[in-house]
């Protein structure tokens, strides 16, 4: 599927800073790469698999922006929904796919024996994917 298609090519994807868009699967791509990111920021801080997945939830169900939103960074390549029931349900889309995404990124960062994040995963947290971030400036 797209998230284990986007984990298995995020460490040399994670590298691009451009990104040809060629149909609807890209976009969402480049949204879970720059959600990828935001995950391993989290996940540096936390000590073991447990207070990783928290960490995940809680990132997953926080306020985000939504193509048209001013703080959305990808609006150049997603439509802007056409009613507020569109919008309702990218956001609920969007929410599932990032909870979904939040619990896979943190098998990989903890998938050793001793219960330590994996250094080679959390790495990646600096680099900047296309230049874009999904958190605004600062965070």
């Amino acid at each position: 599927d797209i998230i284990d298609e986007t984990l298995y090519y995020f460490k040399a994807n994670v590298f691009f800073r451009t990104y040809e868009v060629k149909s609807e699967v890209d976009r969402v791509l480049i949204y879970i790469t720059l959600y990828v990111t935001e995950c391993l920021k989290k996940l540096q801080r936390c000590s073991n698999k447990n207070q990783g997945l928290q960490e995940m939830y809680t990132l997953a169900i926080s306020r985000f922006d939504i193509p048209g939103e001013a703080g959305f960074p990808l609006n150049a390549v997603y439509a802007r929904p056409n009613s507020s029931t569109e919008a309702e349900l990218m956001r609920q889309y969007l929410q599932q796919l990032r909870q979904e995404v939040g619990i896979r990124v943190c098998e990989r960062v903890f998938s050793g024996e001793d219960g330590k994040p994996n250094k080679w995963w959390l790495c990646f947290a600096k680099k900047k994917f296309m230049d874009k971030s999904l958190s605004g400036p600062g965070q």
